[in-house]
């Protein structure tokens, strides 16, 4: 099937950063972008041509939505499956509603890495107090009970420190289907980007080594400080796990690394993710113009980075007291600000990030967590 011509209207389900940073990369590709997104002035929309404002379940509009568009992507993975099935039936969507189906669930998402022979964390299913005490007793404390359904930014988990406190960690997620997690000591956390387009070519970048700060992503490093074998590990099982989905389009691994160079899926995430913000400066090709050769009918593209970088996310926090002070990234040259057009700031909330090049990896790191530090005081 050829590439979609230029001029030709992509869509994107979802209106945050995510889309927003996406519907850029695809005007650079000379494609216009039609968000469909319920809010009514979404980060996406702000730059989008088009926007449609109803429901996800409203498949009406979503009938009339996908008519007016030649392909769609996604920007976040909670997009109802029956909304992209119903969108499917007029044009391709890209990741499509099975791979969609997969990761929406902690627990299919598992058993998905089980069957395809791709290490992930030691888990059991938590339906019933019964299977709850049989999961503590195998995978002993502590352990990470989390809901199977929409946990992101550390919400829907929490850690079980003893067998005592088995049922009231589970009675905290609402008695919710969960899976418990074998608790990994690992060494560090990384995640790896993975492209595949409709000829079923596959191009990866990372690993990226990501650091948290209240269960929110803080910084990403590029190159992971990962050993060779770590890192070969992670591309590998990025690319098995394309495969596996039939994915078309950009999808993020992220991985638990422990001391002795194993590699443990954590999660998959069907879209652009936090920690690919970097390849924005420090690629030929971001993870955002990835996605868009991969859902026009592109071949995906080589991204390389010839220099370190790294990204400082910037939170809601540090409007606490007004609007932060733009102009002292002006002391940190080669310091770019990305901020998302949100309205309104609130703690947590990511409002934009900062992204440095640099000689290393170190240097890198250190220019986006002084640059944050200095437009706050």
């Amino acid at each position: 099937m050829p590439a979609l011509p230029e001029n030709s209207i992509l869509g994107v389900f979802g209106g945050g950063q995510l889309g927003r940073m996406f519907a850029e990369a695809a005007h650079e590709l000379n494609y216009r972008v039609h968000v469909y997104c319920p809010e009514a002035d979404c980060p996406a929309a702000q730059v989008a041509e088009l926007h449609t404002g109803a429901d996800y379940h409203d498949f009406q509009a979503i009938a009339e939505y996908a008519q007016s568009i030649s392909a769609a992507t996604l920007e976040f993975e909670n997009v109802p499956v029956a909304s992209a099935e119903a969108a499917a039936h007029y044009i391709p969507v890209r990741p499509g509603g099975e791979a969609l189906y997969t990761v929406q669930d902690r627990s299919r998402e598992k058993g998905f890495l089980l069957a395809a022979g791709i290490a992930t964390t030691p888990y059991h299913n938590v339906r019933s107090e019964e299977e709850l005490h049989r999961a503590v007793a195998e995978l002993g404390t502590p352990a990470v009970l989390k809901t199977t359904k929409f946990g992101y930014d550390g919400k829907g988990q929490t850690i079980v420190q003893s067998p005592e406190q088995a049922v009231e960690a589970w009675g905290y997620l609402g008695r919710h289907k969960c899976v418990l997690e074998k608790f990994i000591d690992f060494e560090r956390e990384i995640s790896v980007l993975v492209a595949r387009d409709t000829e079923g070519r596959i191009e990866t970048f990372g690993p990226i080594e990501n650091a948290h700060a209240n269960h929110i992503l803080d910084v990403s490093v590029y190159p992971a400080s990962s050993p060779a074998v770590a890192a070969e590990a992670a591309i590998a099982a990025a690319k098995s796990v394309a495969l596996e989905l039939d994915l078309v389009g950009l999808a993020c691994v992220e991985f638990f690394e422990t001391a002795a160079g194993e590699v443990m899926v954590n999660e998959i995430a069907p879209r652009p993710h936090n920690s690919g913000h970097l390849t924005i400066e420090a690629c030929d090709v971001s993870q955002f113009r990835q996605q868009t050769l991969a859902v026009a009918g592109h071949p995906v593209a080589k991204m390389n980075a010839p220099r370190p970088a790294a990204t400082a996310n910037l939170l809601g926090d540090l409007w606490t007291n007004g609007e932060p002070r733009w102009e002292a990234i002006a002391e940190f040259p080669g310091v770019e600000l990305h901020l998302y057009g949100k309205k309104s700031a609130r703690p947590g909330r990511k409002m934009g990030h900062l992204t440095a090049v640099a000689d290393s990896p170190a240097e890198a790191e250190r220019l986006v967590r002084e640059a944050r530090i200095a437009v706050t005081r």
